[in-house]
């Protein structure tokens, strides 16, 4: 049996799921996700969760915010005036709005509550603070290669 550890490129089918049983994703079943363990491509707990299964193992984890996209942060929610904002953009609670950051960086907001003189745009991301559900299944280890 090939294990997966470090450095290796792993195959996976995964569906992810909050601690309701709600879907927020899952990998389509002709386009599975492939990426190397120690990389940080996927949230942490997911890697850790990974290393160390063997090639076609199955099994369920529970991965805390910390080892996710981290805790909810009112810092990352802000009200802005309306008159601020361009008078022809779009708003609707629960759309998301491209802007930019006094650093120049670009950043994806939702937003959260709207009225008649502001808007509430939150940065942090969608699963901040959710504990989630991983069901996994490792299709293949590729090993990495030995100096």
């Amino acid at each position: 049996m090939i294990r997966a550890d470090k450095g290796d490129t792993v195959t996976v089918h995964y569906t992810g799921r909050l601690k309701d049983g709600r879907v927020f994703d899952a990998s389509p079943e002709d386009r599975p996700l492939r990426f190397i363990i120690g990389k940080a491509e996927v949230i942490p707990g997911f890697e850790e969760a990974i290393a160390g299964m063997y090639q076609l193992e199955e099994k369920t984890v529970a991965i805390p915010p910390e080892k996710a996209y981290g805790p909810r942060e009112e810092q990352y929610i802000e009200e802005v005036p309306l008159a601020d904002l361009p008078d022809d953009l779009q708003l609707t609670v629960g759309g998301q709005l491209e802007i930019t950051a006094q650093n120049g960086d670009k950043l994806l907001v939702m937003v959260a509550g709207l009225d008649e003189k502001t808007v509430t745009l939150d940065g942090n991301h969608p699963l901040a603070g959710e504990d989630l559900v991983f069901d996994i299944r490792l299709l293949e280890v590729e090993k990495a290669a030995t100096k």
